[in-house]
């Protein structure tokens, strides 16, 4: 199991609410433990072979998700910027921008969205689910490419409601 996985599964056990979850693939067992205040999350990880002669190998207590840098640090937000609305992914999964290869894409940079309009979809266990627009308004930014993965509260569209 990849670093970037078990952060994956730290960061949805911590929005889960789930205060433990244990976790064995093969010789690999993985313990979560969270505390319930929101603002000094903590997460336990422990990585060791089941079975095996060789030491268990154990990662330190990781920071909590909102501390791991994932991604780029995002640029300064202008007065602008505080007006617009982020869409965000509610799921785990492939994000496509149009229903399928021989279509359209749903909307483009400069397209009037009105509130329930379907933005993009998410394909999560074969199972496609439409991502509608919470406001109306314009799209400035489309912040993810066609058929990337993505992930829970990964925002996904930026909509200027002006």
């Amino acid at each position: 199991m990849e670093l970037k996985e078990i952060q994956n599964l730290i960061k949805f056990v911590a929005k889960s609410g789930a205060s433990e979850v244990s976790l064995e693939m093969g010789e690999i067992k993985i313990t979560i433990k969270t505390s319930h205040d929101e603002a000094a999350s903590a997460a336990a990880v422990v990585q060791q072979p089941v079975a095996v002669a060789a030491p268990a190998a154990v990662v330190a207590p990781v920071a909590p998700p909102a501390a791991v840098p994932t991604e780029a640090p995002a640029a300064p937000k202008t007065a602008a910027d505080d007006n617009h609305n982020t869409v965000k992914s509610p799921i785990i999964g492939t994000f496509y921008r149009r229903p399928s290869p021989d279509k359209p894409n749903f909307v483009e940079v400069g397209d009037r969205v009105n509130e329930g309009d379907t933005l993009c979809v998410i394909e999560a266990m074969k199972l496609f689910n439409e991502i509608e627009a919470e406001t109306s308004g314009t799209i400035v930014k489309i912040l993810v490419d066609d058929s990337s993965p993505v992930e829970f509260d990964q925002p996904l569209f930026v909509i200027d409601p002006a």
